[in-house]
């Protein structure tokens, strides 16, 4: 298939002007290697004309959309494909009300589908960040406080974030994920999704990082008001201001998904070519997330 590479608004407009266009691109996506009947594991199967497969042997037919994150998309793949676009493509982000205005659709609607873009933008952990990795937390949400150390604040969306770091001391890449509280237990979980058991891992002083030592190569050091942690100081002062001015407030039960966002778009911040595509093949392979799997109560 020829994939889309760039990040050029009217080129895309070009490529994907009808939500035949977007069936096309997902069927390519979908039967990459080959279709296998999802009722009867039949290998042969007949191309109707929205790009759907009927298998020749029970005649189920199957969309290009079916079982994906695409999946009962009520607004027409068409601008589906023009969210997911501006998700990628556009560095600060769109508000799900800015993205309904933009492209005609009810709030909720924006809202819901970009949380299943999110999904798509969710980490597979199957490559760990390796060599020199830096792991700090941040709070996010209530008063902006003039100080450094952990906020014990019930309000406060606590997050732990690690940083892998190139030979020259530059932000390779990135991963942040909430957690309940400071302890072992609640730290641990970022350093066994994400980070090899040989990289070098940096932390401050905190006894907490001393339990999860015994599994990792940790130096602490001090913090020295940040001084010793550049880099994810920078990086955590940056995804702080997008939560802040691109939607002013995140529920803690969706937050995971908003810092997905932001270290989807920054781990591939070199693959700007190709980051739609990459997202489109992400969002093929996923299940389908229904209403009630995205809304939560707590």
């Amino acid at each position: 298939m020829e994939i889309f590479k760039g990040e050029n608004a009217l080129s895309f407009n070009e490529r994907f002007k009808s939500d035949l266009d977007c069936k096309l691109y997902l069927a390519e996506l979908m039967w990459s290697q080959g279709y296998s009947c999802l009722k009867c594991k039949h290998d042969k199967a007949t191309i109707r004309k929205d790009f759907s497969r009927c298998c020749t042997r029970c005649k189920h037919i199957e969309s290009p959309s079916s079982n994906t994150l695409f999946h009962k998309v009520k607004f027409g793949l068409k601008k589906a494909f023009m969210i997911a676009f501006e998700m990628s493509a556009t560095t600060k982000g769109l508000s799900s009300i800015q993205m309904g205005k933009r492209y005609g659709i009810k709030r909720q609607s924006a809202w819901l589908f970009m949380q299943k873009v999110r999904e798509g933008m969710k980490s597979s952990g199957k490559s760990p960040m390796e060599g020199k990795v830096v792991v700090d937390e941040f709070v996010v949400g209530g008063k902006e406080a003039n100080k450094q150390g952990r906020s014990y604040d019930s309000k406060k969306k606590k997050v732990i974030c690690a940083v892998e770091l190139t030979d020259k001391g530059k932000v390779k890449r990135m991963y942040a994920e909430r957690i309940e509280d400071f302890s072992a237990k609640s730290l641990r979980p970022i350093f066994d999704d994400h980070i090899a058991k040989e990289a070098d891992v940096v932390t401050d002083e905190w006894k907490s990082y001393g339990v999860i030592a015994k599994d990792y190569k940790i130096e602490q050091i001090p913090s020295m008001n940040g001084a010793n942690f550049k880099q994810i100081h920078t990086m955590i002062h940056q995804v702080k201001s997008w939560l802040r001015t691109t939607y002013s407030w995140v529920h803690k039960g969706h937050i995971n998904r908003y810092l997905d966002e932001f270290c989807f778009r920054l781990n591939r911040s070199i693959f700007k070519q190709t980051i739609f595509h990459n997202l489109m093949a992400r969002m093929v392979q996923s299940k389908p997330a229904p209403y009630k799997s995205i809304i939560v109560s707590n």
